[in-house]
């Protein structure tokens, strides 16, 4: 019951989230299609329901072939592959909201873990690997709202990578904190502070409103 209802949930705020968000994609559309690289979308393999792969929706953002150039799948803060209306674009988190089409074809929910590269995916350990996609991915989840801040702390890590690997440890401790408490009320409060996280990005509210969430390391 809970599944057929959040399917039904996140095909009506998906197809309102569209149509509200019309005015705001014509331009962004038009400005992409005549800066930069010239590319609207960028569509990249990911791992979905059920460890199926998918392809995910973006505004493009970074330059062609960017996961083959420099740090691969780890994106730094000032990273040069981004383009200058991309890097707005990423700031906002406007670059995420193609995924709404992922939402209506049924590949992904409005909450729930975000769906990993496979390179990114096989970092997790093999139990969590197991149970981590049996929800759908997300647009957004408690493991985006907790690492809002992910590029600076790569950023900030003499060695990214090792500090990449380091927090996908703590997401996967995130994600099943999430299975652990999904209900509707947790999903509603998850997009709230999305929303509001993107109006005031250094305030911590996910940490402050789920108290029982496992302590973020203190070297993230």
């Amino acid at each position: 019951m809970y599944t057929i209802t959040k399917r039904i949930l996140d095909l009506f705020l998906a197809i309102l989230a569209l149509v509200i968000l019309l005015p705001l994609f014509v331009p962004i559309i038009i400005l992409l299609a005549f800066t930069g690289e010239k590319e609207i979308f960028f569509l990249q393999r990911r791992i979905g329901y059920r460890n199926e792969p998918f392809y995910i929706w973006k505004f493009a953002t970074m330059v062609k072939d960017s996961p083959n150039i420099g740090t691969g799948e780890i994106t730094l803060r000032n990273d040069p592959r981004v383009t200058k209306i991309g890097a707005f674009l990423r700031k906002t988190k406007i670059n995420e909201l193609p995924q709404l089409i992922n939402v209506i074809k049924g590949e992904m929910s409005m909450v729930g873990p975000r769906p990993f590269m496979e390179v990114s995916f096989n970092l997790f350990e093999e139990k969590d690997r197991a149970h981590i996609y049996q929800l759908k991915p997300g647009i957004t989840g408690i493991g985006s709202l907790v690492f809002r801040d992910e590029e600076k702390v790569l950023s900030a890590a003499a060695d990214p990578r090792a500090m990449y690997n380091r927090i996908f440890l703590y997401k996967a401790e995130l994600e099943a904190w999430y299975r652990k408490h999904i209900s509707f009320f947790t999903d509603f409060k998850i997009l709230f502070l999305t929303g509001w996280s993107v109006l005031f990005p250094h305030q911590q509210l996910a940490v402050k409103w789920f108290t029982s969430l496992p302590p973020r390391p203190k070297q993230f």
